[in-house]
């Protein structure tokens, strides 16, 4: 395996691991009939806005894995309303019949959640890593985790968090032993993670 920081041509090998890993893990190509609506939220915007906080995971068969973060997760939350939303919402308008799930990521780039300031105060970064199963069970989500917080620290980021489903049980129990705890619960059910650095 190879990691190195992604560039504006890996986004489409980005969106793939992120579709393919999208139902809490497996795959959720079933779930969208628009294969990029998942990685225009989970693992684009954070690989353009701070790619010194992204790692990309490649083999001889492509790209295999990522991590994607921010040390500001206020800041990316604005620079996503300047200039991340605005074409997204010209492409995806709303009133247009959709299934369920895509139907709510549409609304979602049209009223993007904002974190509360309750977490971001105490864990202003996040992350998001997914692995496809050839790049599983051999320690590479741990190292990319680990590499993550040391760049974390060298910013000055006093904690890190990242949100998980319910249904996740397996990452919640990684996470876990890794060191994080609870710190929310979403409305849909969804664990807010976080860590404390420094």
């Amino acid at each position: 395996m190879r990691f190195r920081p992604p560039s504006p041509a890996d986004l489409p090998a980005l969106y793939r691991v992120c579709l393919l890993t999208g139902d809490a893990g497996s795959d959720a190509s079933a779930l969208h009939d628009d294969p990029d609506l998942l990685g225009h939220h989970w693992a684009g915007p954070q690989s353009v806005h701070d790619p010194a906080m992204c790692e990309v995971v490649e083999d001889d068969a492509g790209l295999a894995g990522y991590l994607v973060g921010v040390a500001s997760t206020s800041d990316f939350e604005e620079w996503c309303g300047r200039e991340w939303w605005p074409a997204l919402r010209e492409r995806y308008r709303l009133g247009v019949e959709r299934r369920q799930a895509d139907a709510e990521l549409v609304r979602s780039i049209h009223r993007p959640d904002r974190t509360p300031p309750a977490i971001t105060a105490l864990f202003p970064a996040h992350f998001h890593v997914n692995l496809l199963p050839r790049a599983q069970g051999r320690g590479i989500g741990r190292m990319l985790i680990a590499r993550l917080i040391a760049r974390l620290e060298q910013r000055g980021a006093s904690g890190v968090h990242l949100g998980v489903e319910p249904a996740n049980t397996r990452a919640i129990g990684f996470y876990r032993h890794l060191g994080f705890t609870e710190v929310a619960v979403e409305d849909d059910g969804g664990l807010i993670l976080g860590l404390r650095l420094g």
